[in-house]
């Protein structure tokens, strides 16, 4: 495999949702190690300030459904793109069904026209651990969801299908990457984001933190530093070529651990506080096997919660008067246009 340090060197790379958690640091990345990154996002779930501007790093703004934009964004000749943009994520999915499908469906399908079209060497699918089925065990590549729960868990396996047909096929180069529970600095808290960011925002408000459950279902919680170090390096292999991989940590836990964890390190006192289930989680247990990125990649998580808490927490005490102005933060549900323009970043 390539040096990290050097490969990207001149290497031109379209990063879709890259204003995101994961598009943000993995553009900065690409840019320190000699990339030219065309950054795509449209920002109806991020913000630019989001985004380092440093040099290597052009900013594109376009929906990944507005063809005339792809098609120019496409002409630059990327050498990889890396596809992150998507509907994020099961609630919303719930509530705009059709949007969800038109963005990590239809969405996808465009990119991946545009990549067989102009003929790119590479081309990395995130995909998402909601692809799994409900399972005590630890989640392999191997096994999928044959009877999904939202309508977001259908488009992003119909993503991954479409990726397999392009490969098969079109003898397109791709990998499928699902994520298992990203979070760290650049993720922005809102009314369809993550535990962690949603957590975080209520404890440094004071507020109680809401878990909606038991509090003892778990999760797989992946530093977003460990997930971009495992593109990059995807991004090489030959290994993988029309495969699915995790970037996960391997490592559960319990959500009521996480809250008191959370209001321990804030200083929160507030506590927490228990709101009903929703009806498409159903999934007590989540871990995932990264034994597939660590043989054929060398990935291997490096950040755990404790210091990834850490971090991420002082990302937001950093960024606290820009993230606590944000609108759509004092948006209810309901406030949501299905139907607007935009696409939000990938899991």
């Amino acid at each position: 495999m390539p040096d990290l340090l050097t490969g990207y060197v001149n290497k031109k790379v379209l990063v879709t949702g890259a204003a995101g958690a994961v598009g943000s640091n993995l553009c900065t990345q690409l840019a320190l190690r000699g990339a030219k990154v065309l950054a795509v996002d449209d920002l109806s779930a991020s913000e630019r300030w989001n985004l380092a501007q440093i040099a290597g790093i052009d900013f594109f703004r376009a929906d990944i459904l507005n063809e005339p934009n792809m098609r120019e964004a496409f002409g630059e000749k990327p050498d990889v793109v890396f596809h992150l943009a998507s509907f994020f994520a099961n609630q919303h999915s719930i509530e705009c069904p059709e949007r969800d499908l038109l963005v990590n469906g239809m969405g996808t399908l465009r990119m991946l026209e545009l990549a067989r079209e102009f003929q790119i060497g590479r081309f990395i699918y995130a995909s998402t651990s909601a692809a799994y089925r409900e399972s005590d065990d630890v989640l392999t590549e191997s096994e999928s969801s044959l009877r999904p729960t939202s309508p977001y868990q259908i488009s992003k396996i119909t993503g991954e299908q479409y990726c397999s047909f392009f490969h098969s096929y079109y003898g397109l180069n791709v990998v499928k990457v699902r994520f298992f529970n990203c979070y760290g600095p650049g993720e922005i808290p809102g009314p369809y984001r993550n535990v962690i960011p949603k957590f975080i925002y209520q404890a440094l408000k004071g507020d109680p933190l809401t878990i909606t459950g038991t509090g003892y279902e778990t999760r797989d919680f992946t530093y977003v530093e460990d997930i971009v170090d495992g593109l990059l390096r995807i991004a090489f292999s030959e290994l993988l070529d029309g495969e699915e991989v995790n970037l996960a940590s391997g490592v559960e836990t319990e959500i009521v651990r996480l809250a008191e964890s959370i209001n321990l390190l804030t200083g929160n006192r507030a506590g927490i506080t228990y709101g009903r289930k929703r009806e498409w989680d159903g999934h007590k247990r989540r871990r995932g096997s990264f034994n597939r990125a660590r043989c054929s990649v060398g990935y291997e998580p490096r950040v755990f919660l404790p210091e990834g808490l850490e971090r991420t927490l002082r990302w937001f005490e950093t960024h606290w008067e820009r993230i606590d102005r944000i609108p759509r933060l004092l948006q209810g549900d309901d406030d949501i246009n299905c139907f607007s323009e935009g696409v939000s970043r990938a899991q």
